[in-house]
């Protein structure tokens, strides 16, 4: 590692620094660009580096862009207008997600509702209704699990299908998440009656 080189290996060097000494570049030969004042290079420098003179202007701008942004993001909410929508509601992949999820009943967009009922049952101070309102719970889950299970099965067999070389991560997951909420409550705003098939 720190032996000094023979004689052999030093000579090829030697033969290269000749030749390039040997090329000599022509005087008259222009760079392209004069050479900037060292002042001048320093106030550049400078320059890049400080903070914008009307700071709160810029700060104002900024806060103006990013309303006009939300407000063509909620308009776009509301119609479905692909171009506006946010990064997670994007594509024919999630559309599709969506109106197949939009064109059919879903035990799980009743679960709300269904909670009040049987919350309100059992806070009634009778043995019986108690009882039921403890049966309402566990049958209102499994209807909610089996269902779950079967949009997940059926859906990604319509994605492999439908979608054959398009990303599907997280599809599946979207789909589920939107049947947890009430129909007149989902954003995007759904395109397709119940019944119709996307």
């Amino acid at each position: 590692m720190f032996r000094s080189r023979s004689k052999e290996e030093k000579a090829p060097t030697g033969k290269v620094t000749a030749d390039l000494s040997t090329q000599t570049r022509d005087p008259q030969a222009p760079k392209g660009r004069p050479t900037p004042k060292r002042s001048d290079a320093q106030s550049q420098r400078r320059r890049a580096s400080t903070v914008p003179a009307d700071r709160k202007a810029a700060m104002k701008r900024q806060r103006e862009a990013r309303r006009i942004d939300m407000a063509k993001q909620r308009e776009a909410l509301a119609s479905g207008d692909e171009r506006y929508l946010p990064a997670r509601d994007k594509g024919p992949v999630r559309r599709f997600v969506r109106d197949y999820v939009d064109s059919r009943f879903c035990m799980a967009e009743f679960f709300l509702p269904l909670a009040v009922v049987i919350l309100v049952l059992s806070m009634i101070r009778v043995g019986q209704l108690q009882n039921i309102a403890l049966l309402l719970w566990l049958g209102v889950i499994v209807l909610i699990v089996v269902d779950s299970i079967g949009i997940w099965l059926r859906l990604k067999k319509q994605l492999a299908v439908r979608f054959p070389n398009e990303p599907k991560r997280g599809a599946v997951a979207y789909a589920l998440m939107r049947t947890l909420q009430m129909r007149r409550l989902r954003l995007p705003k759904p395109q397709v009656k119940r019944g119709e098939h996307p």
